[in-house]
């Protein structure tokens, strides 16, 4: 099977997430919109009125004749196929749910910049930014982390799901680079108490492909575009 996935060029954002399962797996795929012509493509697909299972939104995944969206039903069709998830139907349940409580820990970062509307310039809601981010620095996102922290005790480690490696343990090494990334100053703290969550984050990073995913033109560096914004007046 030869992949192709869809997602903006120019940001990680959340395709992040399942190209980092396709690289580690050493998949075979396409990052259509990165080439010539591929943004035409994209975007015809998301206005066809002939399929009734049209995507609402980029990331999506066309696999054979499936068209597949949103990251972490992407990871649940794909994480069975790259190795990446149980062969159990409870195992890969639970790893789809946490999955999905990373859906909701992105969706909260991505508010630190655009807590009032998508539609809006940071510079249009800088102090609402500000203050949203303030509680999420504060609470949120020690207990979203925390939370994981605790899985990876009960797991009894190193990984996610014990010994087995899955995508999820990927998508905890993006949440960090991504954190440290947009609020290196306030990660420097809250890092201390998820010892877990760093341990996984660096065993990642050392994945041979995964290591040279991060080295090579593939990975779109971190940018004031995606979801994971460094703005030095909201690190604190």
């Amino acid at each position: 099977m030869r992949y192709q996935l869809f997602y903006w060029p120019g940001i990680q954002g959340r395709g992040e997430f399942v190209r980092l399962a396709l690289e580690d797996a050493g998949a075979a795929y396409e990052d259509v919109a990165r080439k010539a012509g591929g943004m035409d493509k994209m975007m015809a697909m998301l206005q066809s009125a002939r399929d009734k299972h049209a995507p609402y939104a980029p990331p999506f995944l066309k696999a054979g004749k499936l068209v597949i969206a949103q990251s972490g039903n992407i990871l649940f069709y794909l994480g069975p196929r790259l190795k990446l998830a149980p062969r159990d139907e409870a195992g890969r349940l639970w790893l789809h749910q946490l999955q999905l409580t990373v859906t909701d820990f992105v969706k909260e970062i991505h508010d630190t910049h655009h807590p009032i509307a998508g539609g809006l310039y940071y510079e249009d809601q800088k102090a609402e930014a500000k203050k949203f981010t303030h509680y999420f620095l504060k609470d949120r996102a020690p207990k979203y982390l925390g939370y994981f922290e605790a899985v990876l005790k009960k797991s009894g480690g190193p990984y996610t799901l014990g010994r087995k490696f899955s995508y999820l343990d990927l998508s905890l090494f993006q949440l960090v680079e991504g954190l440290r990334y947009a609020f290196p100053d306030a990660m420097a703290r809250i890092e201390r108490k998820v010892p877990h969550v760093v341990a996984v984050r660096d065993a990642v990073a050392a994945r041979k492909r995964i290591k040279a995913y991060c080295m090579s033109v593939r990975r779109v560096a971190f940018n004031e575009h995606g979801i994971f914004r460094h703005y030095p007046e909201l690190d604190e």
